[in-house]
């Protein structure tokens, strides 16, 4: 009987970290103006952050420096770790550019097609980082 009530607290205590995550996944979809999911299926996965595409630890590097940064939201957090401008995965392109571009600041096997030159000067004349501030 111990064991049950154990096996059910567990229970309810992974379903609530797998439901306290999403909201995190939708701000970084909101945020860095990624196509939201459509028809039920996932359009973002876990993988600006995770290691793994579900999500949960490990975080990849630029994870890793969103966690360091959450001190409030997670949407200031987004934004501060982009606001660095590191280069997380260091595949040589800063990780707002990363986001810019579409690919993964956290995998240095995604990465820009297009010169980091190319990609600032047309980061820069979107918008810069003003693209990714917090919402008020």
């Amino acid at each position: 009987m111990r064991k049950l009530g154990f096996l059910a607290l567990i229970l309810v205590l992974a379903a609530s970290v797998a439901v306290a995550r999403p909201p995190y996944r939708l701000a970084a979809i909101d945020q860095f103006h990624l196509v939201p999911d459509k028809d039920g299926t996932r359009t973002v996965g876990c993988q600006y952050c995770h290691v793994n595409p579900g999500g949960g630890a490990p975080w990849n590097p630029f994870g890793e420096l969103v966690r360091s940064n959450l001190k409030t939201t997670i949407n200031q957090a987004l934004y501060d770790a982009l606001a660095q401008m590191k280069d997380s995965d260091g595949d040589g392109y800063p990780d707002a550019l990363e986001v810019f571009a579409g690919t993964l600041p956290g995998d240095p096997n995604s990465k820009p097609l297009v010169s980091v030159d190319f990609l600032l000067q047309s980061f820069q004349k979107a918008g810069g980082l003003d693209l990714y501030k917090p919402k008020p």
